[in-house]
């Protein structure tokens, strides 16, 4: 396994959910996924009922994932590209996604699971805490928000220009 593999799988840990990416009747889309990792591939838990499993089996697929709403000032995104299966997790696979969720979009949650044997793994992170070394990396950035409704001011009396930089570089990503 490459540098960059391990790299990936450690930073993919760190968060349950992702996105999956593949084309359906000739259009991309991308779908919600749960994910665990093990035997250094991707094991992605989808809702059955949106019929997504039908067009990822057998296809070549992209799965990402960040950490872009956490606050940290290193922000880091993975990507898994190769093959989607549709497989049966064994019970230990089963526990380590934890529990399921009671509904998606007002029906029933039912799982379908797909391993992803990736071809290739891209690793990206974005430093913000470079430049300015009186600031922790680990220290959280507040990202400003839209909803005026609570006023955080006692709370972030410094208006600092990394965290609108960040904001404006969020959104050009998002």
């Amino acid at each position: 396994m490459s540098t960059d593999e391990i790299r990936a799988i450690e930073l993919l840990g760190r968060v349950s959910y992702g996105r999956v990416a593949t084309s359906m009747r000739a259009m991309p889309f991308v779908a919600p996924a749960r994910h665990i990792v093990t035997d250094g591939r991707v094991l992605l838990r989808m809702h059955r009922g949106l019929g997504y499993h039908r067009a990822c089996n057998g296809s070549v697929v992209a799965y990402g994932a960040d950490n872009f709403n956490s606050g940290a000032r290193k922000i880091w995104s993975v990507q898994f590209t190769g093959t989607a299966e549709i497989v049966e997790p064994t019970e230990e696979e089963l526990a380590a996604f934890g529990p399921e969720p009671r509904a998606v979009d007002d029906e029933p949650f039912e799982p379908v699971y797909m391993r992803i044997e990736p071809q290739f793994v891209t690793v990206h992170e974005l430093d913000y805490s470079a430049g300015h070394p009186a600031e922790s990396a680990d220290r959280p950035v507040e990202l400003h928000s839209t909803d005026h409704s609570t006023d955080h001011s006692a709370e972030h009396p410094v208006d600092h220009p990394l965290d609108h930089s960040l904001e404006r570089h969020l959104h050009h990503v998002a």
